[in-house]
């Protein structure tokens, strides 16, 4: 990879950041123009709507993927490039789902947790996609009570056979990992993966379009036609489909009658140093990605040319921080002290889709269209699952499908209004629970 990377001109049309100025290969699919007839279309070009293409375009459907902006333009392509065994809302599921799963819950989450890695893992090495795909992290603990919650982690892990793959370290242990004398302990996983999610997310777009899918770029769906034969509509064309999948997540105001309400933007902010060099294996030896265990988190790895990428402070009004360098900065440097007034060449800020419960939302809009959407930050490995659970259905098998659709979710009256000043409400008190734990 270019470490020469100018933050001032990154790749056209997308967001200024670290990513967009390291791309592989920058997209350019057509604009939608004319009438196209396949067996399902998706709109948005994200991770859900791309990792769904692939798997249908695998099971030998023809399918028409269209997008407001380019591959890859929204969170998919912006957000830390953790996959980890973290699911958003696993107590709520675990809650809901037991009424029709019974003692097959605790299995049924435990295995999603990892579907995302298995699925990633074996896309990047079957199509070749250089995303910078490393494995290691660490769950870090900043207090004896995270510390508490974390051995019960562990131990659950290696009662389900994980031992090879997990260890649980004291305070001396985080220090010989990372030179940095935040932590008190933390879970080290050597299953879970870092990557550049952009690269990742063009490159199963190109595995989809090498299977067959059509891939419409500037092309902004303006409605969706519902019955026995749906559509989507834009201003240059049409897609005549058997089915439509809406997988524009938290970007998208389609719909709105079923939708609104369902599902908020935080503002996540990102930035990333100036390539460090041999500081890069001084304070990261083991090149691990890291997140800790408070409600509003950091998380931060390195970058396949060794820069420190770094994240948190998730903004719950829904709009931009206006100096995202400037809150980060004072939290690299408390984290790692050696950084102190180090350069930060690029930031931006990721839009992430927050559902009230954290259940990720799969559902029906009617008979032949479907919604999947809202990973409350854990959007990585859960869209690559989601896909594949939406793939599934499209084909006929809505086993597990199903199993999400029957959630009960919270819609928030007035959404456009209220959502957001309750979302950062809710933060607020877990913030405070935060000081109690």
């Amino acid at each position: 990879m270019n470490a020469a990377l100018n933050p001032a001109t990154p790749a056209p049309e997308r967001a200024k950041s670290y990513y967009s100025a390291s791309l592989n290969e920058e997209t350019s699919y057509p604009t939608l123009q004319g009438e196209v007839n396949v067996d399902i279309a998706i709109i948005g070009g994200g991770f859900t709507g791309v990792a769904t293409a692939v798997e249908l375009a695998e099971r030998g459907y023809k399918v028409a993927i269209v997008e407001t902006n380019k591959v890859g333009w929204g969170a998919s392509g912006r957000n830390g490039g953790q996959v980890t065994g973290s699911l958003s809302g696993d107590s709520a599921m675990e809650k809901q789902m037991r009424q029709w799963l019974g003692d097959d819950v605790d299995d049924f989450i435990w295995h999603l947790r990892w579907r995302g890695h298995e699925i990633i893992k074996s896309r990047v090495e079957k199509y070749g996609i250089q995303c910078d795909l490393k494995f290691g992290h660490l769950h870090a603990a900043m207090k004896q009570s995270h510390m508490d919650e974390l051995k019960a982690t562990f131990d659950d892990a290696k009662r389900r056979g994980m031992g090879d793959e997990i260890s649980l370290l004291d305070g001396a242990g985080v220090r010989a990992h990372l030179e940095s004398d935040l932590y008190c302990g933390a879970i080290k996983n050597t299953r879970n993966m870092h990557l550049h999610p952009l690269n990742l997310c063009i490159g199963e777009a190109k595995a989809a379009a090498s299977l067959g899918t059509l891939i419409f770029e500037h092309s902004e769906v303006l409605d969706i036609i519902h019955g026995p034969r749906p559509a989507v509509v834009t201003s240059g064309g049409r897609i005549n489909a058997a089915q439509v999948m809406l997988a524009g997540d938290v970007y998208h105001k389609l719909e709105r009658k079923q939708l609104k309400g369902m599902i908020f933007p935080a503002m996540g902010g990102i930035v990333t140093t100036r390539p460090l060099g041999e500081l890069a294996k001084r304070i990261n030896p083991q090149d691990l990605a890291v997140y800790d265990c408070r409600f509003v988190l950091d998380y931060y790895r390195m970058t396949g040319d060794g820069r420190l990428l770094f994240g948190g402070g998730a903004n719950y009004s829904g709009r931009d921080s206006r100096d995202i360098a400037g809150e980060l900065r004072p939290c690299i440097e408390r984290t790692f002290p050696a950084l102190k007034g180090v350069d930060i060449e690029f930031q931006w800020s990721c839009a992430m889709g927050i559902v009230m419960n954290r259940i990720p939302q799969l559902g029906k809009l009617s008979e032949n269209v479907w919604y999947c959407q809202g990973y409350s930050g854990h959007g990585v490995a859960t869209t690559h699952i989601m896909g594949e659970i939406m793939a599934t259905a499209m084909t006929g098998d809505l086993e597990k499908f199903d199993t999400f659709a029957q959630c009960k979710h919270i819609r928030v009256p007035m959404g456009d209004v209220f959502g957001n000043p309750m979302l950062a409400a809710g933060m607020w008190y877990y913030q405070m629970m935060e000081k109690l734990r």
